[in-house]
């Protein structure tokens, strides 16, 4: 979210998602996940040149408490030797 307001981010997810969320919505989305973000950034890839990411997540039920979807996040990166 860095550089883009929570207003603009909640625009552009309706425009591609079709659902709506408030500003301060958005903006306790992104305090909640900024950790996630952070550990992304610092972890350490097996190679070091990618020419193509794909980041994706799927959503699961997972049991703790009580059941709830939870991300699992998937990155997965080509080299250019096309290798994954």
């Amino acid at each position: 979210s860095k550089g883009v307001t929570t207003r603009e981010i909640a625009d552009m997810v309706e425009r591609m998602y079709g659902h709506y969320y408030s500003p301060t919505t958005v903006s306790n989305i992104t305090k909640r996940t900024e950790h996630l973000v952070e550990e992304f950034h610092e972890c350490r890839f097996k190679y070091s040149q990618y020419v193509c990411v794909f980041l994706d997540a799927t959503y699961i039920p997972l049991r703790r408490g009580t059941v709830e979807r939870e991300a699992v996040n998937v990155a997965i990166g080509i080299r250019s030797d096309g290798g994954k």
